[in-house]
């Protein structure tokens, strides 16, 4: 439920408890986004990849970078439960700071979602910068 009072000094004010819930789904989805990078790795190394130790390392990291995320999300998660709903805040600047169109349009539409990236492109689409 998107939240919003205009004020004249200030933007758009939203609940903080909603947007934080909104940083919690973008967080699940980094998180997705990179463990789905791993097998890809896996297959495309073929078995001698974990022969290597500096491949092994990378796939720990790609293991530690889906944990992490994933652990802030439930961090997040949990704090969020003891803000109140009428906590305000204003999201214009932190909004204008993102770059990425679809990320920028998930944290500011007031609504949570799946999955920001598409998970059904064809292999070889890509978004032409």
């Amino acid at each position: 439920m998107q939240n919003e009072n205009r004020t004249d000094n200030q933007g758009f004010q939203e609940e903080l408890p909603e947007i934080l819930m909104r940083i919690v789904s973008e967080l699940h989805d980094v998180a997705y986004l990179i463990e789905r990078v791993e097998p890809q790795l896996l297959e495309l190394g073929g078995p001698n990849v974990l022969v290597s130790s500096d491949s092994v390392k990378v796939l720990q990291g790609i293991d530690l970078a889906v944990q992490k995320a994933r652990g802030l999300a439930e961090f997040i998660d949990t704090i969020t439960g003891a803000i109140p709903n009428d906590w305000m805040i204003d999201m214009t600047t932190a909004l204008s700071l993102v770059k990425l169109a679809d990320m920028q349009k998930a944290l500011g539409a007031g609504l949570r979602h799946g999955h920001s990236q598409p998970l059904v492109k064809a292999a070889g689409d890509f978004d032409f910068f």
